[in-house]
């Protein structure tokens, strides 16, 4: 079983197929215009911060110490996926927590001018236990799941694993 990464946390609260898809190293169009957009806010936001730190099996966007405590960020394009970046970032803070590091998060949003506070609560911990055990069982089928049509497939860089 390969180790579960912050992306596949992602890609379950936005497509089980994706999950399986990545998991397997079927990558998305790496030419994808919202993959490349995604990629350039990443690099030109918050210059002088600290960025893509990895720890073991994770990659942080950035992190910054204040006042004797860590700050996690996670930056990413446009609030339309919340839910998905905000359980990727309280898992950087649940795998920081499992290597003894107590950390605070902020999801950033640069091109809305927006910073969202993560904490790793207790709820969240539970919940990103139960995605976890899930994700593994979908990394393990033989097959991946079939596609199911949402919201977010329009401008997903894997349409063409699913509706061509």
């Amino acid at each position: 079983m390969r180790h579960i990464t912050g992306t596949l946390i992602w890609y379950y609260y936005v497509c089980k197929r994706e999950v399986w898809l990545m998991a397997h190293e079927l990558h998305p169009n790496q030419e994808d215009p919202f993959l490349e957009i995604g990629r350039l806010i990443q690099k030109e936001s918050y210059a002088r911060e600290k960025k893509e730190i990895e720890l073991g099996h994770i990659k942080i966007d950035l992190i910054k110490r204040a006042d004797g405590e860590f700050m996690v960020g996670e930056i990413k394009k446009s609030s339309r996926f919340e839910k998905p970046a905000k359980m990727q970032l309280a898992y950087y803070l649940y795998c920081l927590k499992q290597y003894g590091i107590t950390a605070s998060g902020e999801l950033l949003i640069p091109k809305e001018k927006k910073r969202i506070k993560v904490e790793l609560t207790e709820v969240l911990e539970n919940e990103l236990k139960q995605a976890i055990s899930t994700i593994k069982e979908i990394v393990n089928q033989e097959k991946p799941p079939p596609p199911q049509k949402t919201k977010y497939c329009t401008h997903c860089a894997y349409r063409e694993f699913c509706w061509v």
